[in-house]
């Protein structure tokens, strides 16, 4: 465990001694807030309007409904997708780009050593991303009464979403020593992961159940309601070990080339 933490924090270090950390949290970080600002004050006016209208015999508007399963399920889930290529990109490309990779790989580390590390780190600054996403959401606990119950679920979700897409993107990067090419294939990836759920709009047949099965964003449809669904744990669970797996096959292939 301890080669785990040292090369997780040799990913983290070289994260933001390089402008990919700062690049990635600052777009995010303004996404987010735009998104987060436009959804609270379309809420609030929609509050307005029933308050004006004697409330139309309707129960108050739900601001987990509203605010914050829109802004997870919707867009941030979309957001990612184009992100998390940035943060998995380098994570092998680079070593190979800069000669390090076969110090790596000749090192008294054991290759899922390596690997986990490497994972570790990536999903440590994704846990920034994430943090920051519920700072600002801690807002509406100030000015509002969200259901803190269902953030426990949202949180998670997210956490197992970002995962599971690092693990993909992790096993792309050993694909190439250029890490445009690395980012462009696992945004490819991502985005036709997030579009196999539209097969099951027109089509009820097996095949479209399991495309949409498939599709990373429906499992995480439960996790934004702020529900625990064991087998979307399971889903996304399995997808980062499948992409740690196939990480090491790819490394146990560089070993063996000349």
């Amino acid at each position: 465990m301890r080669n785990i933490m040292a090369v997780a924090g040799k990913e983290m270090r070289a994260y933001f001694h390089s402008p990919i950390a700062y690049l990635v949290m600052t777009v995010y970080t303004a996404i987010c807030g735009f998104v987060f600002y436009s959804s609270t004050a379309f809420f609030a006016l929609q509050s307005m309007r029933m308050e004006a209208q004697g409330g139309m015999g309707m129960p108050p508007l739900s601001i987990n409904e509203y605010i914050i399963r829109p802004i997870l399920g919707g867009v941030l889930t979309v957001v990612l997708l184009f992100l998390i290529p940035l943060i998995t990109m380098r994570l092998y490309a680079e070593e190979k780009r800069s000669g390090t990779i076969e110090l790596l790989l000749t090192s008294p580390l054991t290759d899922m050593e390596i690997i986990l590390g490497k994972f570790l780190g990536a999903v440590l600054l994704f846990a920034i991303l994430e943090a920051l996403t519920f700072a600002y959401f801690g807002v509406l606990f100030i000015f509002g009464n969200p259901n803190a119950k269902p953030l426990i679920a949202n949180a998670l979700g997210m956490l197992l979403y970002g995962g599971a897409l690092l693990a993909l993107g992790m096993w792309f990067s050993t694909f190439t020593k250029n890490q445009i090419i690395a980012g462009a294939v696992g945004l490819a990836v991502f985005l036709l992961l997030y579009l196999l759920d539209w097969v099951s709009a027109y089509s009820q047949s097996t095949f479209g159940q399991v495309m949409s099965y498939i599709a990373l964003t429906t499992h995480f449809d439960n996790f934004s309601k702020g529900v625990l669904q064991l087998s979307d744990v399971v889903y996304y669970l399995s997808v980062m070990i499948l992409g740690v797996f196939l990480t090491a096959r790819s490394v146990e292939a560089l070993k063996g080339r000349p």
